[in-house]
């Protein structure tokens, strides 16, 4: 990173924000490939965004990065873990969009800033303050105001904001760049999702030649429709405060959270609703606490 810092930061807030902007928009996106199992897209998301980041690799001669990092057994370790947990967590994601849950995912985001507070209580061993325990207050208030009313645990929710927020810290700490980064990941678990495609191919299953046109032409995009976003959230995360970050990764749930009820007219009772009014009452406070902290940095 270099250049002057203000302009890094701005660069890196606007590159979040358009993030954000696109996870929150993924949901229609997803649901054009409703016909094809969940697990075979998270496989050509792979595959495809994979050949997408090599080609941008090769047209920035980042190859060299690529190679050196495969030949690092600390970076193929970090980023073998953090590729398992996105994995996990788009096929979570993609399974809930297509199986009607839009609602339960954008749950999911609003609650990863949480996770983050409680990452750096259990992992980083932070001290938390008073308003940041009561944010936490409210969101477990709110998942278990949830329970009571779906009357089962809200795993896809509770599983994307775990593997979300545990990703996230990875990639805070990952000495690579963005697209290095994300190149080693898709590397890694390259051999996995081609095999599975391949299998699918040949059991009958597979979506090639099976889907329309359309359909086909939106499975070997996936790679760049989902490779752009974690480039800029990469990009991003390393050039703005994780408070700043944790500000603007509201814009994905909340846009995905109107789609859920404005365009696919999920069922939103008054227990669903009182518990998304807890966890964002949390979410305020968490908000209220980060500001708050920022104010004797800014005036010093």
């Amino acid at each position: 990173m270099s250049g002057d810092p203000t302009r890094e930061a701005g660069r890196g807030a606007l590159a979040a924000a358009g993030c954000y902007l696109a996870w929150g928009l993924f949901p229609i996106y997803w649901k054009q490939l409703a016909s094809v199992d969940a697990t075979e897209l998270i496989a050509h998301r792979h595959v495809w965004s994979l050949v997408f980041v090599l080609a941008v690799m090769a047209s920035t001669r980042g190859l060299a990065g690529l190679g050196a990092a495969v030949r690092d057994p600390v970076a193929l370790r970090w980023h073998l873990l953090s590729g398992v947990l996105l994995t996990l967590n788009w096929l979570v994601y993609v399974w809930g969009v297509n199986h009607g849950h839009v609602l339960e995912t954008s749950l999911g985001y609003f609650l990863v800033p949480l996770v983050n507070v409680a990452l750096g209580r259990l992992v980083l061993h932070e001290r938390l303050r008073r308003l940041q325990w009561l944010a936490i207050g409210f969101a477990v208030a709110g998942v278990t105001l949830l329970l009571i009313g779906l009357g089962r645990l809200p795993w896809i929710a509770l599983s994307l904001a775990a593997t979300f927020g545990l990703y996230g810290l990875l990639r805070k700490k990952s000495p690579l760049g963005p697209l290095t980064g994300l190149g080693l990941e898709t590397l890694l678990l390259f051999p996995a999702a081609l095999g599975f495609i391949v299998w699918q191919q040949w059991t009958g299953g597979g979506a090639l030649g099976r889907v329309g046109p359309g359909q086909h032409v939106m499975l070997i995009a996936a790679g760049v429709v989902t490779a752009v976003p974690l480039l800029l959230f990469a990009f991003g995360a390393r050039r703005i405060r994780l408070s700043t970050l944790g500000l603007l990764q509201y814009i994905a749930p909340t846009v995905q959270f109107c789609l859920g009820v404005l365009l696919y007219h999920e069922p939103f009772s008054r227990e669903r609703a009182a518990a998304f009014a807890l966890i964002w009452c949390g979410l305020a406070l968490y908000t209220a606490d980060n500001l708050l902290a920022q104010r004797p940095v800014s005036r010093a």
